[in-house]
């Protein structure tokens, strides 16, 4: 129309490449009044508030939410408890004709649905030979006739075919799974007391958008009609990291990168499976799949096997030593916390050197370092943990005895390894206890050579030491 094109926002650096086609990246205001200089955010924020000012309009804030298609033209999934009327042409009898039957002209009025009366609750799916979707985009449903029509006071009606996603029944199972044998309601107010909310939600970040998005508007729902007391249904979010393929890549066909857990549990075991996947890394870390590494953890339960298996031959005469226990107090603190903050990956690694220490006593490994081991890998590897403790002669299984307990006064060294400094450089290192003395400390110190060369004929001027940490000798 031979308009004048005025620009009202420049490139923040530099000036406009073309002027054959708008500008749509962030810039600066120009030719805007008393809005020029301002960078895009602050322009759109001032402007607002002007408007505002004038009673001309203002700044609002909008959401965009995808469509929710609640509906699956399959068989398999909760039937919609929908039906709806069912009209004949004009002057025919409704009782005198069939919708069932092949030729009877029908309508089947969606725009009037009703809902199935709570009485005849649940609606079940008809039985059904034959579940292919074919060509109906009703789906297969629709080719149950017999379920689809019926009559009710003189009338057809027809039933709605397609069944609900399997969101249906994820968005509130774990309600469910608080009392899944209540056939009075869905879950009681004294279940939702005792054990809502739920404590910890694990899921991979494309549940943030899906089932955890989801279960949360459902959760809501049901708060807001007053069926659970708890506005949130989970207490806590932790999101695994994605397991890629061997080339660093998210594992798709397309790609040949894909591993399928089936041939590792068949070649290796699924507690090898289990072990390996929680032994590559932090649980939040994304990490790639390497099967030539699913060997190291394989010696590592056939080391924990023989181990145990060495106990086994053993009467309770054998004890542990100090150093044994002091091990195996560590071990069950480190595995314990490490289990809880969901750190599996250094609760295995401490329950590795548990075993190479109990490795090294040969035979003479004691029954009860064998039996709190096998607890404690029993989490992570069940079949081996299930084996070593039959193996040791426990008939009961593992899975109804007490978690181990440690005693934290056993979990702390009473000696440490402290380094010695000669005009603030390493000469040595001294093993002392943690609360000696500093004339403790300086007849250790004194013993050793380097520290003794350092400081032959010179005198001692100052002397640096903090118990337990470091102890530095001033000499000239």
């Amino acid at each position: 129309f031979g308009l004048d094109v005025k620009w009202v926002i420049n490139p923040q650096k530099g000036d406009l490449e073309s002027t054959e086609e708008a500008f749509t990246a962030p810039g600066v205001a120009t030719n805007s009044g008393e809005f020029d200089g301002l960078s895009t955010g602050k322009a759109k924020k001032a402007v607002g508030k002007k408007l505002k000012e004038m009673g001309m309009g203002g700044p609002k804030v909008t959401y965009k939410l995808r469509d929710w298609v609640f509906s699956r033209q399959r068989y398999w999934g909760e039937p919609i408890p929908i039906y709806f009327p069912v009209d004949f042409p004009e002057g025919v009898d409704p009782t005198a004709v069939d919708p069932k039957e092949d030729g009877c002209e029908h309508t089947i009025r969606y725009d009037q649905g009703i809902p199935v009366d709570e009485a005849d609750l649940p609606l079940t799916l008809p039985e059904m030979e034959d579940f292919t979707p074919g060509d109906d985009p009703a789906g297969c449903l629709a080719r149950a006739k017999d379920w689809r029509y019926f009559q009710k006071d003189g009338k057809w009606f027809a039933r709605e075919t397609n069944t609900m996603p399997q969101w249906a029944g994820s968005c509130w199972y774990y309600l469910r799974y608080m009392n899944p044998n209540n056939s009075e309601e869905a879950f009681s107010k004294k279940d939702d007391q005792d054990w809502m909310p739920v404590d910890l939600y694990v899921g991979g970040a494309e549940h943030a958008v899906l089932h955890l998005l989801y279960a949360r508007f459902w959760h809501q729902v049901l708060f807001d009609l007053g069926y659970t007391q708890h506005p949130e249904p989970f207490q806590k979010l932790v999101h695994q990291g994605m397991i890629l393929g061997s080339d660093g890549e998210k594992m798709s066909k397309s790609r040949g990168n894909v591993v399928n857990p089936d041939d590792i549990v068949l070649s290796q075991g699924g507690d090898a499976l289990r072990l390996y996947e929680m032994f590559m890394g932090p649980l939040e870390a994304v990490k790639p799949w390497q099967t030539e590494q699913v060997s190291g953890v394989v010696r590592f339960q056939n080391k924990l096997y023989n181990v145990v298996k060495a106990a086994a031959a053993n009467d309770d005469s054998v004890e542990m030593d100090e150093e044994t226990t002091k091990i195996l107090h560590k071990t069950m603190k480190k595995v314990t916390e490490d289990i809880e903050s969901m750190s599996f990956n250094t609760a295995i690694s401490a329950m590795m050197v548990l075993t190479n220490h109990l490795q090294s006593l040969k035979e003479n490994v004691p029954r009860e370092a064998a039996e709190k081991l096998s607890l404690m890998v029993s989490p992570l590897a069940p079949h081996l943990g299930e084996e070593c403790w039959q193996l040791l002669g426990n008939e009961e299984s593992l899975a109804y005895h007490p978690w181990v307990e440690y005693d934290e006064a056993l979990t702390v060294d009473n000696t440490i390894k402290m380094g010695v400094q000669v005009n603030g450089k390493v000469r040595g290192d001294i093993e002392i206890s943690k609360d000696a003395d500093q004339d403790t400390a300086m007849e250790l110190a004194m013993a050793l050579d380097r520290v003794a060369a350092q400081t032959e004929g010179k005198d001692i001027k100052k002397v640096i030491y903090v118990p337990g940490r470091i102890l530095n000798i001033v000499a000239k």
